[in-house]
Formats: structure tokens, C-alpha cells, sequence
């Protein structure tokens, strides 16, 4: 089961390394990290998408809890939440493609970011779904390099 944690943490040196390091003592892989600043620059937020067992994943959140440096988990999976990741690819796009990846730019409302004679540069944000189902399309042009967040996400408060 895939899971996503949120962490808040003191802004402080060797954080991540604790953090990352209860994750492979506890044998879970990281699939995504992705850690920023705050409101409050004395702090940041780790989020974090693994995959493993719940009963084993309740015992590391109870771990990261006890971290001195860490103030706050949060497990999404039992509230609701927003999430979303950043990606910017690179696809071959001669004058014959051209029109066409920019139609299903438009379509997933993804962003041309740099064009060059044989190549754009594309930057698309959104849900996993559709990322991937985004990188499925382009993949018939030819990827040609891809960088990617990792997921952030929020919890939905009322």
C-alpha cells in the first residue's frame, strides 16, 4: 500500500539524514521526498511517499514522532488531502509533431517552457494520474529527459 507522510521539522542540520535513515532501518523505501521551507523559516516540510504494510508504517510514524527535531506527522491516508507534483521534460518535436504536442499541452493544460528547432521543453503539474498518463502521450515523441518533484501535498481543512 502507498502511503503519504507529511513531516514538520525544525530547520536544522542532519534532519533528513535521521528521517531517511528510520525509513531504511525500518527496510521501507523512499519512492518520493520532497522537502521545502515554511511560514515559519525555523521549520520545513518533508513530504514523503513510500510504499509497505500499515501496521509496520503506524510503528514508523510513532518512531518519527519521537524525533527531537520533528514536530509534527501527519499519515495521509486517512484524511483528505490535495496533492500535486511538478515535472519538466524534454521531447523531440520536428515540424511534422509540433503541432501535436502542443495540442495535448493544451489539452493537460502543460506549459512550453523553452523551444528549440528539433526539441521543447515542457513543465506540467498535477496528480499522478495525470502525469503519468501525460508522459504516456509524449513518450510516442520520444522523451528525451525527465525531471520530477516528487509529490507535495496538503491536508484539506474545513
Amino acid at each position: 500500500m502507498r502511503h503519504t507522510i507529511s513531516i514538520l521539522v525544525e530547520n536544522k542540520f542532519g534532519v533528513l539524514t535521521r528521517i531517511a535513515g528510520m525509513f531504511s532501518g525500518r527496510g521501507f523505501n523512499i519512492d518520493t521526498l520532497n522537502v521545502g521551507p515554511t511560514l515559519d523559516p525555523s521549520a520545513s516540510r518533508m513530504t514523503i511517499v513510500t510504499r509497505g504494510d500499515d501496521k509496520v508504517l503506524e510503528q514508523v510514524t510513532k518512531q518519527l514522532e519521537k524525533l527531537v527535531d520533528v514536530i509534527e506527522v501527519q499519515d495521509f491516508r486517512d484524511e483528505e488531502y490535495v496533492d500535486r507534483e511538478l515535472v519538466l521534460l524534454r521531447v523531440t518535436a520536428d515540424s511534422k509533431t509540433r503541432a501535436e504536442v502542443m495540442q495535448i499541452c493544451d489539452i493537460f493544460r502543460a506549459k512550453i517552457i523553452d523551444v528549440q528547432p528539433t526539441k521543447l521543453a515542457i513543465e506540467i503539474t498535477g496528480a499522478e494520474t495525470k502525469i503519468s498518463k501525460f508522459l504516456s502521450l509524449m513518450d510516442t515523441f520520444g522523451i528525451e529527459d525527465v525531471t520530477r518533484t516528487g509529490k507535495v501535498a496538503l491536508a484539506r481543512v474545513e
